[in-house]
């Protein structure tokens, strides 16, 4: 029992000399083939859907079908009706998790534009009379912060039901 003891102190006294070897070398070179300083996204050129995978599916998953038990909501078939109630458009633009994600204005506008295409994310919930957004639209509107979420898509969903949209977002009428 003593030498177990006296090996567990040996080990606590040896671990603050092992953290500090994790200590990066400043004069490190890069690994080859990796020199170049990586890129914001903003400037990266990704294309949309790849933006999709990197700002949106970690919550609403690749597919767009949400996680309720994540407390996010499904876009598939669905996301399309918020253009069909008053305020919904810019409520797109200003969910948190577009407003301050790491994309540039237009890269924003490109992906809300590839949500709501007919054969994509948004599908037939899209309405006819969709106009794309544009850089300059969301450069504005992103402006402004949703400062509370649940009340305001709880509103918006208000809308949609006094319009007789079916609400099919995967969170059981949370809202």
């Amino acid at each position: 029992m003593r030498y177990l003891l006296i090996a567990g102190l040996m080990c606590a006294m040896a671990a603050p000399l092992a953290l500090a070897r994790a200590i990066p070398d400043p004069n490190q070179k890069h690994a080859p083939g990796n020199e170049e300083l990586q890129k914001p996204i903003a400037q990266a050129g990704y294309s949309t859907p790849v933006n999709y995978q990197l700002q949106c599916a970690g919550c609403h998953l690749g597919d767009g079908t949400g996680s309720k038990a994540n407390d996010t909501p499904k876009m598939k078939d669905f996301v399309g009706n918020f253009l069909k109630v008053e305020g919904g458009r810019e409520f797109l633009v200003r969910v948190p998790g577009m407003s301050q994600s790491a994309l540039n204005n237009a890269q924003l506008a490109d992906l809300l534009n590839w949500l709501m295409r007919k054969d994509g994310m948004a599908g037939k919930s899209v309405p006819d009379n969709y106009q794309p957004y544009t850089e300059a639209e969301v450069a504005a509107v992103r402006k402004v912060a949703l400062l509370n979420l649940p009340e305001t898509r709880a509103g918006l969903i208000k809308q949609m039901r006094e319009q007789g949209i079916a609400i099919d977002d995967g969170m059981d009428d949370a809202y």
